[in-house]
């Protein structure tokens, strides 16, 4: 009778690491944007030294992204990173990136609710936040903003936050559709790998 519900609480481990590991590679692609997109953000990120690496991650060593401001107060992405960054953001437990990411609690409240760590100066895990608050404030509708940030910025009106939330979807969906050369060649040599080993 029991082993449907213990399927499903199986399952919820899983199901959520899948969320997250797309949710962390859509707000890093979407912060990239948003760098380029907003004057709010990007100001922001001007505050951060050229060449400073901020990093968010999941612990123990769940999903991450690793991000490197550019001279032109820009954001851009490292693969493979294997450095120590200047400013790394770490969820101790999967599932309170879960609680953040699925807008159930902001990323301040996870800060207070001592669910996140900071390793590097806390101006700059202060000043990541409100990059963070900035872009969910523009890219999802009100409603769930607001619950997703710690205030909802007053000055962000309809048609300016509709024109950049365009703009910065458009340029995460672009960014996911030049990756599918990349995987088809990968699944391309997979499979040729495989014939090979036959």
């Amino acid at each position: 009778m029991n082993t449907p519900v213990l399927s499903i609480q199986r399952l919820i481990p899983t199901a959520q690491k899948a969320y997250v590991a797309l949710m962390m590679d859509t707000i890093a692609r979407a912060l990239i944007s948003a760098s380029q997109v907003d004057g709010e953000l990007k100001d922001e990120v001007g505050g951060f030294p050229v060449d400073f690496t901020l990093q968010m991650m999941v612990l123990p060593k769940g999903s991450s992204f690793t991000l490197q401001v550019q001279a032109d107060r820009s954001l851009k992405r490292l693969d493979n990173f294997t450095g120590k960054p200047d400013l790394s953001v770490k969820f101790k437990h999967l599932t309170h990136a879960f609680l953040v990411f699925s807008f159930q609690e902001s990323t301040s409240r996870a800060f207070a609710n001592d669910r996140m760590i900071a390793d590097g100066e806390v101006s700059y895990a202060i000043r990541l936040v409100r990059c963070l608050n900035k872009l969910e404030a523009l890219i999802l509708p009100k409603l769930v903003a607001e619950l997703a940030v710690k205030r909802y910025p007053a000055s962000l009106t309809l048609g300016e936050k509709a024109s950049k939330a365009a703009k910065i979807y458009a340029d995460v969906v672009s960014s996911y559709v030049d990756l599918i050369p990349k995987a088809a060649q990968k699944l391309n040599t997979q499979m040729n790998n495989s014939r090979l080993n036959k």
